[in-house]
């Protein structure tokens, strides 16, 4: 027995103490965050945030709005508004997500009085996610009438044509003269898809549906079929479909772009597409659109960046990747108006009339002038497959990154219940969204994506991004925040980002929303003018979002006790179990916090497990001092 116990005494015993959660069996293991999932590789994150805002609108909105708001000269505000707002809120969402590694939802542990800000994104993605499916589905149906020798839309004479068609191609072969009253008559594209594609003339507006367009109906399932099959694991799934649908988009716009220029009459659509018009600048009309690009076409506020971030390592260069993911989306854009203006000056020569008689913004260029433009080029039916198909990958990274923001958020509210049958949650969330778009493959449903599209991520999307910025800044406190950065990346955030976090970006933000009410016009779809009622029903969706955050603020403040203002104070304060999510990575204020945490200093598990400290263990130890001196200085 004495041998025995002197042989115990020898043998190294790790103190309890220095054993991380999860390096034990049993219960705790199952709460660690590796369960959540990671990205599988060091490209993933940076493919899918490109995948995310490199999407339908660098095609069919940045082109339009750069030639109407002074050609050239609109660069000029754009990258301005990308330097004072893209950028920095850009930056804002990745290091929330990366620092908490928690979705759109919990991630408001930060400040629990807030929380209704995460559920009014939730709220916002899902009724995008709808419509925005839905557009995909357009695409696929475009992509199928692709695979024909001759494309259907590209004469007069089928059964959903009227007298008002007019295909150029028959006059141009004929030397026929074109008639007087050409600008009314329509193209055999246009009826395409306004009488046969959505079959509109079924409908009398958006009071009155119509029948169930089921040629659409399937391409929706199909859209939501392959979205569910490319986020069934999670990021680990769609985190490796993103390396062909991020990549080949670039691959296809530079084909249509050599094709577009060697047309005759393309540099006919790009001087009209560059040519710079500086007296616009002095327009506040502007520098609002410019920076409405700028919101929209990265995707802040919708937690897609926030949730991606999520997933990564705590240590993870999000500051590199913030600047190649916001600049190259910028150059894309650019690049894409270069490929379709050079495509509508060819057709501007063909059809003989001003580039600006040929140009349309929003689904019209998609689905209307360019299939028209294909239709003059050789092997039509290629060049036509590739532009579909283009759409088709660039849409899909961006639904994929709206249903994992869905599903992160949730799960990671409950995680016990969800997180193990995500699979499952992850197919009834696409049931229910695919069930609620049903709508829109009505005869009538172009009108209900209309409204989705003008209200459901409005001024609603741009006070959750406002609110965000000002709790993160003046809440949680700039200090502290800027801290926690130093935290995983070794050094904190500039003088620029400082500035831009506490003044540049939300009056900026303030103005487009207060320009955005003042100006606001009601819908329309073409001649069509949206009755009374589903004006205040595009209104009252838009608020819903808005009304989340003081809903979630009285949430907050009743689950908590003592007076109203005590109640308060304790609600706006991060919650206990706030801060990294690894043990090994919480010094500081964040030491023992986490819950199972049984290390008093978890560096001393990184000097165990690696034998030394690396260069974030010296940061770590940096921080730590400056807290201590702080304590000190407040103290005396």
């Amino acid at each position: 027995m004495k041998k025995i116990r002197q042989q115990q005494l020898r043998k190294p015993v790790t103190p309890e103490l220095l054993v991380s959660p999860s390096s034990q069996d049993g219960d705790l293991g199952s709460q660690c965050p590796e369960d959540r999932g990671n990205w599988t590789g060091r490209l993933d994150f940076l493919l899918s945030c490109i995948g995310y805002c490199v999407g339908l609108g660098n095609v069919w909105r940045f082109p339009y709005r750069a030639y109407t708001n002074g050609g050239g000269a609109f660069l000029i505000p754009y990258f301005i508004m990308l330097a004072i707002c893209g950028i920095p809120i850009f930056f804002m969402e990745l290091s929330l997500g990366q620092f908490s590694s928690l979705g759109p939802l919990a991630v408001w542990k930060i400040s629990p009085l807030f929380k209704g800000i995460g559920m009014g994104t939730i709220l916002i993605v899902s009724l995008v996610a709808i419509y925005y499916n839905m557009i995909i589905a357009y695409v696929l149906f475009y992509l199928f009438a692709s695979l024909t020798s001759d494309l259907p839309w590209q004469h007069c004479g089928n059964w959903w044509n009227t007298d008002l068609c007019l295909d150029h191609r028959v006059i141009k072969a004929g030397n026929t003269t074109l008639p007087v009253n050409i600008s009314n008559t329509v193209s055999p594209s246009e009826e395409y898809w306004s009488r046969y594609v959505l079959h509109i003339q079924g409908s009398s507006g958006i009071g009155d549906p119509g029948r169930i367009r089921w040629n659409l109906c399937l391409c929706l399932l199909l859209s939501w079929i392959i979205v569910y099959l490319c986020i069934l694991k999670g990021v680990k799934s769609s985190g490796k479909v993103v390396y062909f649908t991020a990549t080949f988009p670039y691959l296809i716009l530079v084909m249509l772009l050599i094709r577009g220029v060697t047309l005759e009459g393309a540099w006919k659509g790009i001087r009209f597409y560059l040519t710079p018009q500086f007296d616009h600048l002095l327009s506040s009309k502007v520098w609002i659109e410019a920076a409405l690009q700028i919101f929209y076409s990265l995707g802040v506020g919708f937690g897609g960046l926030l949730t991606f971030a999520s997933y990564n390592t705590f240590h993870q260069n999000i500051y590199r990747d913030t600047f190649i993911v916001t600049l190259g989306n910028a150059i894309t854009s650019i690049l894409a108006g270069f490929a379709i203006f050079s495509v509508l000056g060819y057709m501007s020569q063909e059809l003989g009339v001003p580039v600006n008689q040929v140009a349309k913004a929003g689904p019209g260029l998609a689905f209307v002038v360019y299939p028209q433009a294909m239709t003059m080029l050789p092997l039509s039916p290629f060049w036509s497959f590739l532009f579909f198909f283009m759409l088709l990958t660039l849409g899909l990274d961006s639904q994929f990154a709206f249903m994992e923001t869905i599903v992160t958020a949730v799960t990671d509210e409950f995680p016990y219940y969800l997180r193990p049958k995500k699979a499952f949650f992850s197919a009834v969330i696409c049931v229910g969204l695919f069930l609620m778009g049903l709508i829109l493959t009505t005869e009538g449903g172009m009108y209900w994506l209309v409204l989705l599209d003008d209200y459901s991520a409005g001024f609603g999307l741009m006070v959750v991004v406002i609110t965000t910025c000002l709790v993160v800044t003046r809440v949680y406190g700039m200090k502290r925040f800027c801290r926690d950065i130093h935290m995983m990346l070794g050094f904190q955030p500039g003088p620029y980002f400082r500035a831009c976090w506490m003044v540049l970006s939300p009056a900026t933000m303030m103005a487009l929303l207060v320009y955005n009410i003042i100006k606001y016009q009601p819908s329309e779809y073409g001649s069509y003018r949206f009755p009374t009622w589903a004006e205040a029903l595009g209104i009252l969706m838009g608020l819903c979002s808005c009304l989340m955050i003081p809903a979630g603020m009285l949430m907050a403040v009743l689950q908590e006790e003592g007076t109203l203002w005590e109640r308060f104070q304790q609600a706006s304060r991060p919650t206990m179990d706030w801060g990294p999510s690894l043990e090994e990575n919480r010094t500081g204020i964040y030491v023992a916090s986490l819950v199972g945490s049984q290390s008093p200093k978890p560096l001393m598990v990184h000097m165990r497990k690696y034998g030394g400290i690396t260069s974030y263990e010296n940061t770590a130890i940096e921080v730590d001092r400056e807290i201590e001196e702080e304590e000190e200085e407040s103290m005396m």
